[in-house]
């Protein structure tokens, strides 16, 4: 497993299988691949693609830059029927040179599945940080749906761990303009993962406005939910604990790295147990349940 978490740092010419190409004489070497200076109006865009947005300021940078010292790392695709070729990694790379006035796009030749291609232009990205939760999310998604992986095939496959591609993965399951949030940057995942313990869509879109006007900390988001979820709350009473029960409740806190309460009563009582994130909560399951 510790040579599994360890993909993204070993870079993409090692995590899915290449083919070396017939190329001519022209043809140069990156990291032991050969490249080939590629006509850009050969290559088409990636259907696999999981950013949805570009920004134009970087992008223009980007342009300027090839304009003067051209492409310095040579993107990746792969042949598809008609002479053409498909886009794997480098999007940003091949969009700017169209802009720099480029004629051709130094780019390394594979032979990969769809499969393939998809899992490398999600790692690529998720490798720059270029994407936002929910297109992270979808990305997940899409290697669940379409090619039927389960959530450790995916971990082992990006290098994330598995519990959190299942919380980018919650994600897709609040509302649609909370997404729309999130995805513009107006409210952060750790404020997403708080709406998720909200018991319906409404109420998650309601708090998310107040988060986007009123500029609310996770932590003042969270207590929000606590109170709504329970009024009480509010009015909660300083308890007498007796010092050995208050010892356990120690004990039990730095184990489960949460807040613990212990009601008790001549030797019969509940043990509570205080989450604030989905990273808590998995991590007390893990550890209630030896897994």
């Amino acid at each position: 497993m510790t040579e599994k978490r360890k993909v993204l740092g070993r870079g993409l010419e090692t995590l899915l299988p290449s083919r070396s190409v017939v190329v001519p004489v022209t043809a140069a070497h990156h990291q032991g691949e050969t490249v080939l200076p590629l006509a850009i109006e050969l290559i088409d865009r990636n259907p696999y693609q999981t950013r949805s947005h570009v920004g134009e300021t970087a992008l223009h940078e980007l342009a300027d830059s090839i304009r003067v010292a051209g492409v310095l790392q040579p993107i990746t695709v792969r042949a598809i029927p008609g002479g053409r070729y498909q886009l794997i990694a480098g999007e940003r790379r091949w969009l700017a040179s169209q802009r720099a006035g480029k004629a051709t796009v130094p780019a390394i030749v594979r032979q990969v599945s769809n499969e393939q291609a998809m899992e490398m232009t999600i790692i690529e990205n998720l490798q720059r940080e270029d994407l936002n939760p929910i297109e992270q999310a979808q990305a997940f998604d899409r290697l669940g749906r379409e090619f039927g992986l389960t959530q450790e095939q995916i971990s082992q496959r990006t290098g994330k761990e598995r519990s959190s591609v299942a919380n980018f993965l919650r994600l897709l399951r609040l509302p649609e303009q909370v997404q729309l949030l999130i995805q513009n940057g107006e409210i952060s995942f750790g404020h997403a993962k708080v709406l998720l313990g909200l018991p319906t869509p409404q109420a998650m879109v309601n708090l998310a406005e107040r988060i986007r006007r009123a500029s609310l900390s996770v932590r003042q988001t969270e207590e929000i939910v606590v109170r709504s979820m329970n009024p009480q709350a509010k009015v909660e009473k300083v308890r007498e604990v007796d010092p050995n029960v208050r010892e356990a409740e120690k004990e039990l806190e730095r184990a489960l790295g949460v807040r613990v309460k212990i009601a008790d009563r001549r030797g019969r009582g509940k043990i509570l147990l205080e989450y604030t994130s989905l990273e808590d909560f998995d991590r007390v399951l893990a550890a209630l349940t030896g897994k």
